[in-house]
């Protein structure tokens, strides 16, 4: 059976900028925005995203497009009898881990665009108050594990659609609605009182602010951001033609990931400022402080309704992209049907997930390692797996190809002109200075 492909480079282009736009994008990068200096973070984080997050973007869908195969496949195929097929089990392993809590998140999102449809956020109530109803939500039993199996149901029916009429199809509606849906939002906040000194937060950097720190947050947050180390990325790069332009399709994705984090800043900060809040909210600034202010703005049930159908549209494009690696997996590897492959990973991050539902109330007594199931699994996967996974993928392509084959893969075969003359350049940087950059995610995040 011929393995599926994108049809269209739109097609690529969505599908990889839905996997890489998701949850963060609204809610973690406005608030590492707040934590880390406005926009001296903004600043840092732009340049680092296209200098270090950007070519281990190209590797990642450099080893899916040559091996044409599934992400546990791949280093085994393109380094036969070698060790690096084991690297493999972490590219499928994390992402199956990574969507069990991620669906979670998502079910909350459903559960708040519901209270927006039925007007629930109420004029008047107070920013506890609302604090209280987002933990009395979370900390229950039944009604998050409600939302939970909905979202991953949304999640599959996309999935079982196949690469073109699931994934591809489900991009190209979503990711305009998307970004259409938060540049709404972002220019209803303009016309708030105040909202001008949210802008200049964003966008009047002061310099002095840019510290070590400060850099290494934005380098986490663009890798992260951009979806490596999933193994996500490797996947949709197996799906991508061989004509294809892997530095155009990668650095438009890039670009579209940063301007929708910028768009959803700009959506949210003037708001913020205006009702004269903690800008530094982190998770509590979409489901508590965002209602508040909803519940106090003029026409704010309506935005509330746009906000938290954005949330639910950034939630599903970043799933679907995850499930969809142990998807691959099994149909390649086990000879599964799609639609019971589908069904497996549904079943697993679905039992999975309930525990970590459940780890803010009934089973918030087991500890392992000091933090909840949901924590530690958030922690494990962020802080460990995922820049492992990104490791690998940059000394596989650096050390272990051969660099005439990886300028090969870069330039289609010598064909892309421009490529070729910045071919040197991105191979220095994936070689040397991105294993590097890799390692300081790692090692911030473990101390």
């Amino acid at each position: 059976m011929e393995r599926e492909h994108f049809k269209s480079t739109f097609g690529v282009l969505v599908a990889m900028a839905g996997s890489a736009i998701g949850l963060g994008n609204l809610w973690r990068f406005p608030y590492m925005v707040g934590v880390y200096g406005g926009a001296a973070f903004i600043f840092v984080y732009i340049i680092l995203v296209f200098l270090l997050c950007l070519p281990i973007l190209f590797s990642e869908i450099m080893v899916g497009r040559r091996s044409h195969t599934n992400a546990f496949r791949a280093f085994g195929k393109l380094a036969p009898g070698s060790v690096w097929k084991w690297a493999g089990i972490l590219m499928v392993a994390t992402p199956v881990l990574v969507v069990s809590y991620y669906s979670v998140i998502g079910g909350w999102s459903l559960e708040y665009l519901f209270k927006s449809c039925t007007f629930s956020f109420t004029q008047g109530a107070t920013r506890e108050e609302l604090g209280t109803i987002f933990n009395s939500f979370i900390t229950s039993t039944w009604m998050p594990i409600l939302w939970h199996t909905v979202f991953l149901l949304l999640t599959a029916l996309v999935i079982l659609g196949g690469v073109n009429k699931g994934i591809e199809k489900f991009g190209k509606v979503m990711m305009p609605l998307l970004f259409l849906t938060v540049i709404a939002i972002a220019v209803r906040s303009f016309t708030l009182p105040g909202a001008k000194e949210g802008l200049i937060y964003l966008f009047r950097p002061d310099f002095t602010k840019i510290t070590p720190e400060v850099c290494a947050a934005a380098l986490g947050q663009g890798f992260f951001s951009l979806s490596v180390g999933f193994g996500i990325m490797l996947t949709y790069g197996s799906y991508t033609r061989k004509d294809a332009n892997i530095a155009t399709n990668s650095t438009w994705t890039a670009i579209a990931d940063l301007m929708f984090a910028l768009i959803a800043s700009c959506a949210i900060m003037p708001a913020v400022f205006a009702f004269g809040l903690n800008p530094q909210e982190g998770p509590g600034l979409v489901f508590e402080t965002l209602p508040f202010i909803f519940a106090n703005m003029p026409a704010g049930g309506i935005i509330a309704i746009l906000f938290f159908i954005a949330l639910l549209v950034a939630a599903l494009t970043s799933s679907v992209s995850l499930v969809e690696v142990g998807v691959a997996w099994l149909v390649e590897e086990k000879h599964l049907s799609r639609k019971a492959s589908t069904w497996i990973v549904f079943a697993v991050t679905w039992i999975v997930g309930i525990l970590c539902s459940l780890s803010f109330g009934r089973l918030s007594g087991i500890s392992i390692f000091g933090n909840s199931i949901f924590n530690f699994l958030d922690k494990f996967s962020a802080n460990f797996l995922m820049p492992l996974g990104a490791l690998l993928i940059v000394l596989f392509v650096g050390w272990k190809m051969k660099k005439p084959d990886v300028i090969d893969e870069f330039t289609n075969g010598g064909t892309l002109k421009g490529n070729l003359r910045i071919s040197g350049f991105i191979y220095f940087l994936i070689k040397y200075i991105a294993p590097v950059a890799v390692i300081i995610i790692f090692l911030t995040n473990l101390l």
